[in-house]
């Protein structure tokens, strides 16, 4: 059933949004879907975290769009402003072709209205935001398992792992992390990361980021211990 928000660039209609996301994790469906895009994309700015649950649900849409993309079809949503020619809508999925073509009727539709030089710059860079999602989507993405080694059994491990999660790049997501005896009272770090794999290789992590300064100062040496295609 399709979902109607209205406003969004008022405080009244922010509010109606984080009720509504209270205990949802996305506009429609249990997946991220093209609804929260058009929610995403009629946002002016990244909202306040007085909306407690838009602000995670705006940083949620914001990080997949970085990383893998979104493409759920969803079950249609529309987003009103002040005027009728404001208005964001995504239709139903079963009517994603009608509407597509019914689109090539009306080219000549001011769908953005009166909008200042800020509100273009925003809209330009959600599109290319959208459109860099579809092309890293094409990517493969591959999981990762490192060994992290220190130097000795007097380095100190929290930060040799702060100076590695430290280390950030599009395409690289650091995941869960635990410390495994080697011997003689020294540990190694044991850390998963995602990589979306035309962005990001993992040689090249180990010998430009994670075995220099001033990460070198606590790393001895990384090595790649599983490497799997997701």
């Amino acid at each position: 059933m399709a979902v109607t928000f209205y406003d969004l660039s008022s405080a009244s209609g922010l509010k109606k949004l984080d009720e509504y996301l209270l205990q949802r994790s996305y506009i429609t469906g249990y997946q991220a879907s093209k609804d929260d895009l058009a929610v995403y994309a009629a946002l002016p700015t990244a909202p306040s975290d007085e909306y407690v649950n838009v602000s995670r649900w705006y940083k949620h849409i914001d990080a997949l769009l970085r990383i893998s993309g979104v493409s759920g079809e969803g079950c249609g949503v529309t987003v009103e402003g002040c005027l009728v020619a404001e208005a964001v809508a995504t239709p139903p999925a079963a009517d994603t072709k009608a509407a597509a073509a019914e689109d090539d009727d009306d080219d000549d539709v001011d769908l953005f209205g009166e909008e200042t030089e800020e509100e273009k710059k925003a809209a330009e860079e959600r599109a290319a935001a959208v459109k860099a999602s579809a092309k890293k989507k094409e990517s493969g993405k591959s999981s990762v398992l490192l060994d992290v080694k220190p130097w000795d059994d007097e380095t100190d491990m929290k930060k040799l792992e702060e100076s590695v999660r430290s280390v950030q790049m599009d395409g690289l997501l650091w995941g869960a992390s635990k410390l495994v005896p080697v011997g003689y009272g020294i540990k190694k770090l044991q850390i998963m990361l995602t990589i979306v794999d035309d962005l990001v290789s993992v040689d090249n992590l180990i010998e430009e980021y994670l075995t220099v300064e001033p990460i070198n100062e606590y790393v001895q040496s990384c090595d790649i211990v599983a490497f799997n295609k997701i």
